[in-house]
């Protein structure tokens, strides 16, 4: 029998994907966007979905339901704990804006309810940093209250096979008797040598060059907006600092990181992709080499999804979906080794 998962703020599913494939089973998974379980139930139709916030879902019922639950996935809404919301000043950080107390709270909760033998809780590199220290001690102290003891770090998704240096906060806890957990090994490295025995990292180059398909741009935006041609200057690989008189440019256009870094933003066939955010903007990146909008067939496959996974909406719809996913690769190696050291299946 396949341990089972109860699965919340699934999104599209990343997380599922990958613990499905290392042998899991996904009973119940939640989201509060409907378009995303629309994707979800495509995806997993065997799966109970709920489309509505944590605080509305019944934990206890659940267990009730499926009588034991094996593990708890998710990750709480990040935009609270992001980057960006440093640029927000009208908005808190962390735990200090209501949604980020509420969802990381209702996830303790989860916890509480389901009682289950361990619980993967993922979330951005910035749930770590100095202005979060209340989030990071909260899932310290809620893991400690319900008997839990908690092993995490932040790990380069690029390190795992995915096609994108993209950092992750993965925090695993497990039930206080069981041993300690043990991280997987990187199975990539952005310098594989003799001793490391790893693989180079997956570049763009490597996974995108069979889709070089034409098709019409959406909604009449163009890449790079109207720095379109700007952004057909830039090299592969680079942003709009080429055009800044810290890099000698020539004639500077642009003052020093005065612009979000991913702006005028291009990949490079040679590297991994940066982070594929969740909104889609005609002149932030990552584009394509080419000087185009990456198509959707792309950033999946940068995301690690498989070509036969199924994204419904218009074009922005599935971008975001994508962008907000855990890259299933990812979870798929934490999923392999919570199954290799907790369940003798």
């Amino acid at each position: 029998m396949k341990p089972k998962i109860v699965s919340v703020f699934s999104g599209v599913g990343g997380i599922d994907f990958g613990f499905e494939k290392a042998g899991f089973e996904t009973v119940f998974a939640s989201d509060i966007w409907d378009r995303a379980c629309e994707s979800l139930k495509a995806n997993f139709p065997k799966t109970e979905i709920i489309c509505d916030t944590i605080e509305n879902i019944d934990f206890k019922k659940i267990r009730k339901t499926h009588k034991e639950i094996d593990g708890l996935v998710g990750g709480p809404p990040c935009p609270p704990f992001s980057k960006s919301r440093f640029y927000r000043k009208e908005k808190e950080r962390g735990i200090n804006d209501e949604d980020g107390f509420m969802t990381v709270s209702n996830y303790f909760r989860a916890v509480e309810e389901l009682n289950p033998k361990f619980f993967f809780f993922e979330n951005v590199h910035g749930f770590v940093f100095k202005p979060h220290k209340s989030a990071l001690e909260l899932v310290e102290s809620e893991s400690e209250r319900l008997g839990y003891k908690i092993f995490h770090k932040v790990v380069n998704t690029a390190d795992f096979g995915v096609a994108q240096t993209r950092q992750r906060f993965i925090c695993i806890g497990v039930k206080k008797q069981m041993r300690d957990f043990v991280f997987p090994n990187p199975t990539h490295s952005e310098k594989p040598n003799p001793e490391n025995k790893l693989k180079r990292w997956v570049n763009c180059g490597d996974i995108l060059n069979d889709i070089d398909f034409d098709l019409p741009e959406d909604d009449k935006m163009e890449a790079g907006s109207k720095h379109k041609d700007l952004l057909k200057l830039i090299p592969a690989g680079d942003n709009y600092l080429f055009f800044t008189k810290e890099r000698n440019h020539p004639n500077p256009i642009f003052e020093w990181r005065s612009r979000y870094w991913s702006f005028l933003l291009k990949l490079s066939p040679e590297r991994p992709s940066w982070t594929i955010q969740a909104s889609h903007s005609n002149n932030m990146g990552p584009f394509h080499w080419k000087n185009r909008f990456l198509r959707i067939d792309e950033i999946k496959r940068i995301q690690s999804f498989e070509d036969k996974h199924i994204f419904l909406g218009n074009f922005k719809e599935q971008w975001r979906q994508i962008g907000n996913a855990v890259p299933p690769l990812l979870a798929l190696q934490f999923a392999k080794e919570i199954k290799k050291q907790y369940f003798k299946i």
